[in-house]
């Protein structure tokens, strides 16, 4: 049974009116309104989305179907007909029986204009085509020839477009207009406004989705430009966005500029770390190294945004004092081991454990599968767990207030009590009471949270597995490195309970290994229970164990996840 799957008797869902209309001959059924994308009411449906329904490509520049619709880039210009109307207002029709359709003298902008009955567009006819090459020329008339320079060759629409319904020629031969270039737009956008086609999606998108009024067009005619508001810089936490939205290089990324082609990177399917929302990201990396964040559509998460400080949030990735070797303390520091070493030593501490004499502490910032593994050396010691809760400001779009990107998950496994955080002071109290004797921590530095290093000093054994060294893994009897989440595979749950998978995207360092790997010995060895080797496998045995994930499977998660029971 699905876990989103009820036995409750939900009301049917009301008919979807529809419309029949013919897309270049082909006649299909469309609905008659769709949700506006910023108020999600019902709105007619337009010719470009009926013309999406069925793959037909109408090239555009400032439609976006999540921005509301502006019809000033008229690169969607098609050509289409109605049902001809007699004196009588009674539909004309031909011998066969077929309504005659009058096709209109002018053109309409497909992301502009509503489907009718019977309506039929053409797409791909010789004035159609004839259109496309005119705005395309107007376009390019003041446009730098800058391509081999622009950050966004590669992803550019200009030359997309102008290579597929372009002319190869320019009957140009006049100056172009110049406008300011590399201009400062704000802490994290430079702005180059003579490769700008006035699209306008910047602006809408600071205003409508945003509720930031602080973009807009300046001047008139050909030197119309793209400024900020007088005075302040474009600084919100979701400026970033314009960079993605833009169709040409007038908006580039500070951080991202000039660092690599894009056709040189390899993408992979991820997730946002950075809080509980859990946005849908693609990894673009080159040679094992993570060069940029972009949000990757999912409507019921992030739709096709993301924030600043999340896509910001990665430089920690590579970072050189990454902890890279499996270490052991000795009387005078610690000494270079290795995992089989480790595996067997710790797995042989562990076995002579009593029950009640160890801790845990596992990150909301490990995956559900490693905390469900970590869950099962709790239940074997009867050990005191918890996680600790990070918290900030949120914001009305998508930054949560929770920035541990898997508390749900947490809670879900049984690693944090309800209350994330209560049990700590309990377990510092046990280490100086000494009751508690062996203490394991995966990804958090318990020092910050009220487990001093006097008191850390008092265990027999600290089992501590990381990413970046602090002031645990310093005092730590083994250190075992630990991987980021673009080094390995897994699932998060978000605040709102939906289980999300990320793919690997970097190879890990040196002696770095995923977490879930080296706990699926450690578990076996320790409790005797199936040890995993994959991670569907894993993550399979956890839906089947945790009430929480029931139904669930690897394979069905797909790209945009499903809802655990919360």
């Amino acid at each position: 049974m699905s876990a989103t799957t009820t036995t409750d008797q939900k009301p049917a869902a009301p008919a979807v009116e529809t419309i029949t209309i013919k897309v270049d001959g082909k006649s299909i059924v469309v609905p008659k309104t769709t949700p506006d994308p910023i108020t999600g009411k019902p709105v007619p449906t337009t010719m470009i989305q009926a013309c999406a329904q069925i793959n037909v490509d109408v090239p555009h520049y400032c439609y976006h179907p999540k921005l509301p619709v502006a019809g000033n880039c008229r690169m969607c210009l098609v050509e289409f007909g109605t049902p001809a109307m007699g004196p009588d207002r009674k539909p004309v029709m031909n011998e066969d029986g077929t309504p005659k359709i009058a096709k209109s003298p002018r053109p309409a902008i497909a992301c502009a204009t509503p489907i009718s009955p019977g309506m039929e567009i053409y797409t791909n006819t010789a004035g159609v085509l004839d259109m496309r090459k005119g705005v395309l020329e107007f376009l390019l008339i003041n446009h730098p020839l800058d391509c081999p320079i622009c950050d966004q060759a590669g992803e550019c629409k200009l030359q997309e477009y102008s290579v597929e319904h372009g002319q190869s020629t320019s009957r140009f031969v006049e100056e172009k207009v110049h406008k300011p270039k590399q201009v400062d737009l704000g802490p994290r956008i430079v702005l180059d406004d003579e490769r700008c086609i006035l699209c306008s999606r910047c602006v809408r998108f600071s205003k409508d989705i945003v509720g930031d009024d602080a973009l807009g067009f300046v001047n008139r005619g050909s030197y119309n430009t793209l400024a900020a508001y007088p005075g302040k810089p474009f600084d919100n936490n979701y400026t970033l966005n314009t960079v993605d939205l833009c169709p040409v290089g007038a908006l580039t990324s500070k951080d991202f500029r000039f660092q690599m082609r894009v056709w040189f990177l390899k993408e992979t399917k991820s997730l946002c770390t950075s809080c509980g929302t859990g946005c849908n990201t693609v990894i673009g990396s080159r040679e094992e190294k993570m060069l940029r964040y972009e949000p990757r559509q999912n409507d019921a998460v992030n739709s096709t945004w993301m924030c600043d400080y999340g896509r910001l949030n990665y430089k920690w990735i590579n970072r050189e004092d990454r902890l890279i070797r499996v270490l052991k303390k000795t009387s005078t520091g610690h000494e270079t081991s290795n995992w089989n070493t480790a595996v067997k030593e710790i797995s042989e501490t562990l076995a002579k454990a009593p029950a009640g004499s160890v801790a845990l502490i596992g990150s909301a910032r490990q995956t559900n599968e490693e905390l469900f593994l970590l869950s099962r050396l709790a239940k074997k010691f009867a050990a005191m767990t918890d996680s600790v809760p990070r918290t900030g400001s949120s914001d009305k779009l998508l930054l949560s207030a929770d920035r541990n990107p898997n508390s749900t998950g947490a809670k879900l496994t049984g690693i944090s009590p309800a209350e994330m955080g209560s049990n700590i002071p309990k377990i510092a109290a046990g280490i100086s009471a000494g009751t508690i004797k062996t203490l394991i921590v995966f990804g958090e530095d318990v020092t910050k949270v009220g487990i001093s290093a006097e008191l850390l000093g008092r265990l027999q054994n600290l089992i501590v597995s990381d990413v970046l060294p602090n002031k645990t893994t310093a005092l730590a009897t083994w250190v075992l490195p630990g991987c980021a989440h673009v080094e390995k595979r897994g699932t998060f749950t978000n605040i709102k309970g939906r289980v999300q998978k990320f793919m690997k995207a970097l190879e890990p360092r040196d002696d770095a290994r995923p977490e879930w790997e080296f706990l699926h010995e450690l578990v076996y060895n320790v409790t005797g229970q199936n040890g995993f080797v994959s991670m569907e496998g894993l993550f399979n045995e956890m839906t089947r164990s945790v009430p929480g994930f029931e139904g669930l499977i690897w394979s069905g998660l797909g790209d945009g996840g499903a809802n655990a029971k919360i």
